[in-house]
């Protein structure tokens, strides 16, 4: 392994970024920057980590213009092909962030690496059968060497899990939930261009689901959260929510796989993790949050003002679903991304422009019981809903980085706090305190309304 400074092995970095000069990666970068060397910052010390040195050096004059490269911040060429290379990495940081997808080719030696030397993990992935075969592989490791090894922690899934927590919340006893549903808007000024990775994980998603469904077979069963009244309705295949202004068809997304392995950590620890070494004061902050949320099914749809916007949605969908499943559609589909895509993904990313000029609304439509004693009578029907948002800029390259870098400086500055180690969701270790820290940084939460539905 190369650096751009005389190897040390005592030097420790408090972060280090690994895949920095992707599309993804050079955005964290910039975010990261933000916060080094800052008042009350714990990001004291920072390397930027990749395959090539030149991509890395231009990642870094790009993140830090207009202002000179910061000395403070190394630059180290790692490969996720050459382990021990990312061994090195781990023995030289707290906090280990990894960009470099698809995470199910790309990243399960990283979580090895890190889960073996004890080295904190975070990524931004979104593909639910690598978040549980990493789980299940690496999660007795990271327990015993003290390494956290949360994934999902980007726009997939930290604004569904903490918009969910933030809904189920406003039910304040007697009243609970029984049904929550997201609605993701995206919206711009000008084209909406998404992340190449982001649409080969979902071809490849596609392409693993036999799988995945294998696999999740072969676990044993976890126990399942109890929720109040009966399940929810399958309902139209494009629905029309009135309130919010929206017409919406199902996301298969990680979101609701997120959620739900939260709720069913929940089940097992109901005050939450404990922390290795927590205060007093922050046990009773721990209890206190989580005997506040409340278990409901949750589901993910994606939502659009205008009927021919749907259509659009469900063509792509259509495209990725049939191709995604035979090895020339998915070769079709990688190849020629713009066209399948109907424009929202193509391989060079979008624009600093179309990046400054798209933001994201995710509404949280709850449907409950005022009173938990209705919810067991028979033939009950919901009397209740609570609508909340969570809103923030665009997604891939700014939200996610603020997310991520949110995650990270929590690491730093209550590691205590925080779990031993073990593989877990986001919402599971930061859930208590994130969404403060979201919102001074641009992600907001609100609480729209609370209503009595009709008899």
């Amino acid at each position: 392994m190369q650096t751009s400074q005389p190897q040390n092995p005592s030097l420790l970095y408090d972060i280090i970024i690994l895949g920095a000069s992707g599309f993804t990666g050079k955005y964290v970068v910039k975010e990261a920057l933000k916060f080094l060397n800052t008042p009350a910052s714990p990001l004291k010390n920072l390397a930027i980590a990749g395959r090539s040195h030149e991509k890395l050096v231009k990642t870094l004059q790009w993140a830090a213009h207009p202002s000179p490269l910061p000395p403070s911040v190394s630059i180290i060429t790692a490969d996720t092909t050459d382990p021990p290379s990312l061994l090195s990495l781990c023995t030289q940081t707290k906090v280990l962030l990894n960009c470099v997808g698809p995470f199910r080719i790309h990243g399960e030696p990283v979580v090895a690496a890190c889960a073996s030397s004890g080295c904190d993990y975070l990524d931004i992935s979104g593909e639910p059968e690598f978040m549980e075969r990493m789980e299940a592989k690496y999660h007795e490791e990271a327990v015993e060497t003290g390494s956290l090894v949360v994934s999902a922690c980007g726009f997939d899934s930290i604004p569904a899990e903490m918009g969910f927590m933030f809904n189920s919340r406003q039910w304040v006893a007697p009243a609970v939930p029984n049904h929550v549903d997201a609605y993701v808007s995206l919206e711009s000024d000008k084209r909406i261009v998404g992340n190449f990775a982001t649409y080969e994980s979902a071809v490849l998603g596609v392409a693993n689901m036999d799988k995945l469904r294998e696999f999740r077979r072969s676990r044993p069963k976890r126990p399942r959260p109890v929720i109040p009244g009966p399940p929810p309705s399958r309902g139209p295949m494009i629905e029309h929510q009135e309130k919010i202004g929206l017409r919406a068809v199902k996301l298969p997304s990680a979101d609701a796989v997120v959620v739900q392995r939260t709720l069913v950590t929940l089940i097992e620890n109901p005050h939450g993790l404990p922390g290795v070494n927590e205060s007093v004061e922050h046990t009773e902050k721990r209890e206190a949050f989580w005997s506040s949320v409340k278990p409901a099914h949750f589901g993910v749809k994606i939502g659009s003002k205008s009927l021919l916007g749907i259509y659009r949605i469900i063509g792509v969908g259509m495209f990725i679903g049939l191709l995604g499943r035979i090895s020339f559609g998915r070769w079709l589909l990688l190849k020629f991304p713009s066209f399948f895509s109907l424009g929202w993904f193509r391989k060079r990313g979008p624009s600093e422009d179309e990046v400054r000029s798209a933001s994201f609304k995710m509404w949280f439509v709850g449907y409950g019981f005022s009173d938990s004693s209705l919810a067991s009578q028979a033939n009950s029907k919901p009397d209740m809903q609570i609508i909340t948002r969570v809103m923030g800029p665009e997604i891939g390259y700014v939200t996610t980085p603020i997310v991520l870098l949110q995650c990270a400086l929590i690491l730093l500055s209550q590691r205590e706090s925080l779990p031993k180690g073990g593989a877990f969701t986001p919402g599971v270790v930061f859930g208590p305190h994130l969404q403060e820290r979201l919102q001074e940084n641009g992600i907001s939460f609100d609480l729209i309304s609370k209503c009595a539905l009709p008899a």
